[in-house]
Order: C-alpha cells, then sequence, then structure tokens
C-alpha cells in the first residue's frame, strides 16, 4: 500500500464518525436528502449521495430520525429530522466533539512544540 492510499484510508476512517455528526448537525429542521447535500457542500462538508442515503436510513431505524413525505409538489420528497432521542444524542455527540477536539488540539500543540 502506498502513502496516498494508505492516508486515503486514515481519511475514511476520520470522517466516518465526524460525517453523522455533521448531517445530524443539519436536521433540526426538516431536510430532504438532496438539500441536505447541497447546504453540507456550501458548509465545505463534502458527502456523496450514495454514504448520505444509507446514512439516514440507518439513523432512521436506529430512532435518531425520522421521515415524512411531502406530495404539495410535483416531485413527492422524503423529509427528514431529528427525534427527541435524536436531539439528546446530538446534543451529547455535539458535547463529546468538543471535548476531543479541546484533547486533539492540546495533543496537536505539544507536537508542534516538542
Amino acid at each position: 500500500m502506498d502513502s496516498r492510499e494508505l492516508l486515503a484510508n486514515f481519511i475514511t476512517e476520520l470522517n466516518r464518525g465526524t460525517l453523522t455528526l455533521c448531517v445530524l448537525s443539519q436536521l433540526t429542521t426538516p431536510q430532504y436528502g438532496y438539500s441536505l447535500l447541497q447546504i453540507l457542500s456550501e458548509k465545505h462538508i463534502a458527502l456523496e449521495a450514495n454514504t448520505l442515503y444509507p446514512m439516514l436510513r440507518r439513523l432512521e431505524t436506529q430512532g435518531v430520525l425520522e421521515s415524512s413525505w411531502n406530495t404539495s409538489e410535483n416531485r413527492p420528497r422524503k423529509f427528514y429530522q431529528l427525534t427527541e432521542e435524536g436531539k439528546t444524542i446530538f446534543t451529547a455527540l455535539t458535547n463529546k466533539w468538543k471535548e476531543q477536539q479541546s484533547h486533539i488540539e492540546a495533543l496537536l500543540g505539544e507536537e508542534s512544540h516538542a
């Protein structure tokens, strides 16, 4: 395995959990899949549709999200939003993320001074 492939694998591992947190952060109001992809893209979060849609289905199955169909427009759209349990989980994940980020920044700061 060359270094570019190794780095790509590490980046995939790093993104795995953080992308879920990014998606949850945008579902405090109802969004459909394509609008969610656009919002995240505008905020420089790269996420492909073939990653997002299975994630949305998994999070709904886990009870973190709920969905509803909007058929008032020409094209029916499935909207997703955090459930009450999802809001609790999102808050806890956000707090854990901030804590870990603080610890990692401290570690990286130590490295730069060594």
